[in-house]
């Protein structure tokens, strides 16, 4: 694995460059691509960012993300993965990432990360976008106020606006750093934390009456279905977020929100408050992520996937 010094002397050499986002892309595979990209084109590298699936409305208030296609331009130079654990997590351009003969590079946050590809830079921090706000720094450049608000999206995001366990004070020197540039915070976390569809508080209520506790309520499950999607008039990424409700109820240990999507198909993310380790119990069922936070998919009815999940946190919880 390289220095963020030997990652950032590899990147200055690129010519061109596609950066995959994760599928179900969040504010920090999202900000942590287009803040690079702006990086990369500082010295003359031609990028393109992509995903596998639509870019959610709600980031479509920062320049470009609109414009996200899903195509990888095959005549670029590197294939950069970002704030992805495992090569599986880029969906469906997963694929082209891992057969094509190009240069690799791999930089993410996850401790669980599989350490894939040619370069790679992993550190277990808060975001992959304090990352990147480090590389800009080995690269010595002082960003724009657009690059510096791709890479506080993600910082924001993935910390919860600063509020979760993994914000360290790295995390507030990297927030300052992309302050000083131009990053606008009030922007951010109205879009990211304030703003919501009426679509999104119907949902949320309709799931929030209905969580269940385990193990004398130190284990708490949601579950949104596709029919409560469809009765709300909601799409699926409206849901980020979710999990942080349920943790926060008095004496919960462990919160677990399974989304479904698709026949006896769920996605699972696991937050925990402190104690019990969510990577552990993700890694049974073939995902990660890290201790604080994880996620893995089920393939089962729902009720067994719930009751799979259960037992699975109950021999993860601490005595």
């Amino acid at each position: 694995m390289l220095t963020l010094q030997q990652m950032a002397d590899r990147l200055r050499l690129l010519k061109s460059a596609t950066i995959f986002c994760h599928m179900r892309p969040d504010g920090d595979t999202l900000g942590a691509a287009m803040g690079l990209a702006d990086m990369l084109a500082s010295f003359g590298a031609r990028c393109r960012v992509v995903c596998e699936g639509p870019i959610p409305e709600k980031f479509w208030f920062l320049p470009g993300m609109r414009a996200i296609g899903a195509v990888p331009d095959e005549s670029a130079e590197a294939y950069i993965a970002v704030d992805a654990s495992e090569i599986h997590r880029l969906g469906s351009l997963g694929e082209a990432f891992s057969r094509a003969k190009k240069l690799k590079f791999n930089i993410d946050h996850h401790v669980s990360n599989s350490r894939y590809g040619d370069f790679v830079y992993v550190e277990d921090c808060a975001a992959t976008c304090q990352i990147m706000t480090a590389l800009a720094g080995c690269l010595g450049l002082r960003l724009s106020a657009k690059t510096a608000n791709y890479l506080m999206l993600g910082l924001s995001s993935d910390t919860g606006n600063f509020a979760h366990k993994n914000v360290t004070a790295d995390t507030f020197r990297a927030a300052a750093a992309l302050a000083e540039c131009g990053a606008d915070v009030h922007a951010i976390q109205y879009y990211m934390f304030k703003k919501q569809s009426a679509a999104r508080a119907k949902l949320f209520g309709r799931t929030m009456s209905a969580i269940r506790y385990f193990a004398e309520g130190r284990i708490a499950v949601i579950c949104v279905t596709r029919a409560m999607l469809e009765e709300c008039g909601a799409t699926p990424d409206v849901t980020e977020g979710f999990i942080d409700f349920p943790l926060n109820v008095d004496g919960v240990e462990v919160a677990a929100c399974l989304l479904e999507t698709g026949e006896e198909r769920y996605k699972v993310s696991l937050r925990s408050s402190g104690r019990a380790d969510v990577n552990a119990v993700a890694g049974v069922f073939g995902g990660g992520g890290h201790v604080l936070a994880s996620g893995c998919m089920l393939f089962c009815p729902l009720e067994e996937a719930v009751d799979k999940l259960r037992y699975a946190i109950l021999q993860h919880l601490p005595g």
